[in-house]
């Protein structure tokens, strides 16, 4: 019983970050507290926890709605973005219902492209830095003394404007004369969104039987902040995009959902998860404005994974990989369409999949 209560909790908690695979711009913000061991340990009622998680993607796959793009790979004018982010959480459990998690990612990116350049020769594109930083509580809505057999937790919270959102590197071919400039780079890699974000989590586990437990995790991040004011220069590329000419601040948002089954009845040893999992960037915000360049779309994928745990150290592994990538048409993109009286539609690129591997330490 032990066991398949940490497995359960193992599914939504030591990994959920928020991150899309491609230039739709979902960002890391971190993973989930909820390190719930057996109700009836009285060990785990309060102390530390430390955890480390490392996502890697490369995206090249363009799509307009959910329909690839399969030329640009043929004509290779596709855009390409490897990405990679540490995240570093600290835990803070003040008893079996309540914890707070702070923490903050650590970010690397390359993005190479064309368009960018002048669409005469292929260049990179970089950034590195910290992320956004967030700040977030929980609570079981259930006392784990007695809800033995499944729980619901609340997490809410802050998401603070840490990383740099003017992030800025040299093109080339655009400058005056058709020389190099400083611009700043793509939204999609990007340190940060300069938004002031409320977080809002919901995960619950339920019990199937000795080994086998269901979990499921929502995530949702609501940026009321319009524009952050960081120029695009896509006005260059054509006059009616000058409505895309400063990045917007999106919401961002999570689904997971799964099954996950413990190989052995103590709190050592391996477990096995499967679940589905959708990320993506909403067209429009809940609050405030939805304007500016934005890449709206989503991700459906299979997230295969495992864990294994030694005493205090639990070390995991998921692959989500993509079965559905969807780029949704914008608020931008309508008003060009109302404009001229042609349907416009823009592109994203995405992954096939990504690798996030890390461990997690109790202190």
């Amino acid at each position: 019983m032990k066991k398949i209560l940490l497995s359960a909790v193992v599914c939504i908690a030591f990994y959920s970050q928020s991150n899309a695979q491609g230039c739709v711009a979902v960002r890391s913000n971190g993973m989930m507290s909820c390190s719930m061991e057996h109700p009836k340990e009285e060990a785990v009622s309060k102390g530390w926890q430390l955890n480390v998680a490392h996502r890697y993607f490369k995206s090249f796959r363009h799509f307009k709605g959910d329909e690839e793009q399969k030329e640009r790979l043929e004509q290779q004018t596709e855009v390409i973005n490897w990405q990679h982010s540490l995240d570093l959480t600290l835990v803070r459990q003040f008893s079996n219902r309540w914890s707070l998690s702070a923490g903050i990612p650590l970010l690397s990116n390359k993005r190479s492209s064309l368009y960018e350049h002048g669409r005469k020769e292929r260049h990179n594109s970089n950034s590195a830095g910290i992320g956004d930083a967030r700040i977030t509580g929980y609570r079981w809505l259930l006392d784990p003394q007695r809800a033995t057999r499944g729980n619901l937790q609340l997490g809410l919270g802050v998401k603070l404007p840490t990383g740099n959102y003017n992030y800025k590197d040299t093109f080339y071919n655009v400058g005056p004369d058709g020389g190099e400039e400083v611009r700043p780079v793509d939204q999609s890699i990007q340190l940060g969104d300069g938004g002031v974000g409320a977080i809002t989590e919901l995960n619950g586990y339920y019990l199937l039987g000795s080994h086998l437990s269901a979990y499921g995790s929502v995530y949702y991040l609501f940026n009321p902040r319009g524009e952050n004011g960081t120029r695009t220069y896509r006005e260059t590329l054509s006059p009616l995009r000058a409505n895309e000419a400063v990045t917007s601040v999106p919401d961002q948002y999570m689904v997971r959902i799964g099954v996950s089954h413990s190989f052995s009845g103590n709190l050592n040893g391996m477990v096995a998860s499967l679940g589905a999992r959708m990320e993506g960037v909403p067209v429009e915000d809940v609050f405030g404005s939805s304007k500016g360049f934005r890449r709206p779309g989503y991700v459906q994928s299979v997230e295969p994974g495992v864990s294994y745990q030694v005493q205090k150290v639990n070390f995991f592994a998921t692959l989500p990989i993509a079965l559905k990538r969807d780029r949704l048409q914008s608020v931008t993109d309508k008003e060009v369409m109302a404009q001229t009286g042609n349907y416009t539609h823009g592109d994203a690129a995405f992954a096939d999949y990504a690798l996030n591997i890390g461990c997690s330490i109790k202190l």
